[in-house]
């Protein structure tokens, strides 16, 4: 009775490999550009990049250093200003863009899929735009010497939690109360 499992690179009926197969293909080698393609970062800076990809190290505090020292909000500065700048860099890029394919192509589904891929990246830039607006403000504060504490209860945010999400307003406590109360709202 022959075998149900084609050998080892051979595709099964429906042209999908199996995971035997596909873990056959890796130990000879015979996996060609998919991995490449798969564990590439996006492009896009907006989304979750982390620290490493735009090349900032995480902060190494100091024995007996203040939070929010001057070292910390110049290491928080950089953060945003470069993340600041890919944003602005992804916003020309989407410009660009949106100019390069401005001809309307004949068949009518093609417009369609056109008209949704130009909604998509004008959603895309307004959400960047007011995560511009967060950074500008979270610059301020740095400026101003009340950045990574609080709003609501005074507390520190954390350097990794800003690392994170450079422009968290709340403490980790605040957060989660807020976001309870916004499920309970409904």
């Amino acid at each position: 009775m022959p075998s149900k499992t084609p050998p080892s690179g051979a595709e099964s009926r429906t042209g999908r490999k199996n995971a035997d197969q596909i873990t056959e293909d890796i130990k000879t080698s015979k996996i060609d550009t998919m991995t490449e393609t798969t564990t590439k970062p996006k492009k896009s800076p907006a989304t979750g990049q982390t620290l490493l990809s735009y090349g900032v190290q995480p902060y190494v505090s100091i024995d007996g250093e203040n939070y929010m020292s001057e070292a910390q909000l110049v290491h928080f500065r950089n953060i945003l200003n470069i993340w600041k700048n890919a944003l602005l860099q992804g916003g020309d890029e989407t410009i660009h863009d949106l100019k390069e394919s401005a001809e309307i192509p004949a068949d009518i589904s093609d417009q369609a899929t056109q008209e949704e891929t130009f909604a998509l990246k004008l959603r895309t830039r307004d959400r960047e735009s007011k995560l511009l607006k967060k950074i500008e403000e979270s610059i301020e504060l740095i400026d101003n010497k009340e950045y990574g504490f609080c709003n609501e209860c005074g507390e520190e945010i954390g350097i990794r939690r800003l690392e994170a999400r450079p422009t968290a307003t709340l403490c980790i406590d605040c957060k989660t109360l807020d976001e309870v109360r916004e499920r309970q709202r409904g």
